[in-house]
């Protein structure tokens, strides 16, 4: 006699060792997965890297073919890797950040040039002059994340109406690179921001950061955490060598303070929800 078929919900297979119903793998869940996979393994090296401005310096006089040669090769190297989708919308993610650095050193009066790509290391740019005091260099490296995230939540609004597990997967790592680049730590963003920050002001958003992770702990939060912590005592030791370079008025110490903490816990806030998804989608 033949034994009755079953019948399941499609979110669900039986699985024929136990004969147990099981929920069946989640498809956004696979194809999210195709794309973060290995590219969180490189998640690392995706900041400036000074060395590489040497050998690249010839490119900068190529003012529109620079980019654009080396923004393919890398939708190419990406493409490779991760498939066509995610290395052209990686490389527009590292294009929007890149550009808020841009757009603030132009806003300043300094000319910049577009961003040169280099595979699985991120961009360059180059600027005509150093920042002239620390106020200047914090605005420049905040400006890259704060830019950067506004794209990284379009693609998550996006991800919302559109469904497409590609702007999940976009989202995701736009966030986490915006967050990773706000370490305390040279050359990262966040290693520009820290000698416009007061001492106390500093150990404020520190103490902040703890809460914070008390209720809503983000393994990169640890980093930042453990680099501020650090970088609170470094900092200090280098105004010794150059006071007036980080002489910074009172309210823009607030401001900035404002804006990289408030940044950090948005981003983080974001990074632990996300995390969440992707664990119901089973991709991480």
């Amino acid at each position: 006699m033949n034994e009755p078929q079953r019948v399941y919900d499609a979110d669900f297979r039986v699985n024929p060792e136990t004969g147990v119903p099981e929920r069946a793998p989640s498809r956004t869940a696979s194809r999210v997965r195709r794309f973060l996979g290995p590219l969180l393994v490189l998640i690392g090296i995706l900041a400036k890297i000074k060395w590489i401005v040497i050998p690249l310096q010839f490119l900068k006089g190529l003012p529109f073919l620079a980019p654009t040669l080396t923004a393919l090769v890398s939708i190419g190297a990406y493409a490779l890797a991760f498939g066509w989708q995610f290395g052209i919308g990686l490389v527009a993610m590292i294009f929007i950040h890149e550009m808020g650095h841009v757009a603030v050193l132009r806003r300043y009066g300094i000319r910049a040039s577009a961003p040169i790509f280099i595979p699985f290391l991120g961009a360059i740019i180059g600027m005509r002059q150093l920042p002239r005091d620390a106020v200047m260099e914090a605005y420049v490296g905040l400006g890259g994340p704060v830019l950067g995230s506004i794209g990284a939540f379009a693609a998550l609004g996006i991800y919302f109406v559109d469904g497409h597990p590609i702007w999940l997967a976009l989202a995701y790592i736009g966030i986490l690179l915006n967050l990773f680049n706000l370490l305390p730590l040279l050359p990262l963003d966040g290693g520009r921001v820290v000698g416009a920050v007061s001492q106390w002001m500093w150990g404020l958003g520190v103490v902040g950061l703890i809460a914070f992770m008390i209720f809503r702990p983000t393994p990169i939060l640890i980093l930042i955490l453990v680099f501020a912590a650090m970088e609170f005592i470094q900092v200090f030791r280098r105004r010794r060598i150059n006071p007036e370079y980080y002489q910074v008025p009172v309210r823009q110490r607030a401001t900035i303070a404002a804006v990289y903490f408030g940044l950090v816990v948005i981003l983080g806030l974001s990074m632990h929800e996300l995390n969440l998804v992707m664990q119901g989608l089973r991709v991480i």
